[in-house]
């Protein structure tokens, strides 16, 4: 399968979730939304997309013009029905693309935040294995309401953190493709300071392992679902 990687920024990439990919012999091709160019292939020959995270808002539209672009696609890839998964950012614009609403949070997460999967999630092919609280990586000041018609699968008390679209799109708030090398470059970024650097790095070198174990199962499930999807 051929496998689109959509990322805003040097710093929010596959991360785990690429392992899978490559594992099951697939290919993982990584495309910067911001550049201005067009995707390498037509959007119709990919059998699967992620959509990953970024500084920028889903609604800054006038200050990003490529959003615009974005949206597009997005809405292209929902009318053909490829495997889409978006996290973070491209869990907000999986949202936006069905007019759904996106906006500030009623706080920003940044760090390890609890979260319950919903009883929908029992039956979901990516949530059903996971537990049915955990601690979750978060990062983001934003968050999106559930579309119409779509099935929450988790939430705590901020926010909406996941639900899935008809039976082949999934967005999540939190950050599943995580790898340490990523978060250590979030906490050392100035533009976007955390509030207690040294606390975040020590309890995420902690349970980096764990949250990668969790990361790859579920991009491996997502994976296995396009598989299906395009035989």
């Amino acid at each position: 399968m051929e496998v689109l990687s959509v990322i805003h920024g040097g710093e929010v990439r596959a991360g785990v979730f690429a392992d899978p990919v490559r594992r099951r012999g697939h290919t993982l091709t990584e495309w910067s939304a911001p550049s201005g160019f067009a995707t390498p292939r037509p959007v119709e020959e990919y059998d699967a997309v992620f959509v990953f995270g970024g500084s920028m808002h889903a609604d800054q539209d006038d200050e990003h013009s490529w959003l615009r672009d974005e949206d597009a696609l997005i809405r292209r890839l929902l009318e053909l029905e490829t495997p889409l998964f978006g996290v973070c950012l491209g869990g907000q614009l999986l949202a936006k693309a069905t007019d759904t609403w996106i906006g500030p949070a009623a706080r920003p997460e940044i760090g390890w935040f609890p979260l319950e999967l919903t009883d929908e999630a029992a039956d979901d092919p990516l949530f059903a294995e996971l537990p049915r609280s955990f601690d979750a990586f978060q990062w983001h000041y934003y968050a999106f309401e559930v579309p119409d018609g779509a099935v929450e699968l988790a939430r705590n008390d901020v926010c909406s953190q996941a639900f899935r679209l008809g039976e082949l799109a999934w967005a999540v708030q939190f950050h599943p493709e995580v790898t340490l090398a990523q978060v250590e470059g979030w906490i050392d970024d100035p533009d976007d300071p955390c509030p207690d650097p040294g606390r975040l790095r020590a309890e995420t070198r902690q349970r980096i392992g764990a949250w990668n174990d969790l990361g790859r199962a579920m991009a491996d499930s997502f994976v296995e679902v396009a598989e299906r999807v395009r035989v």
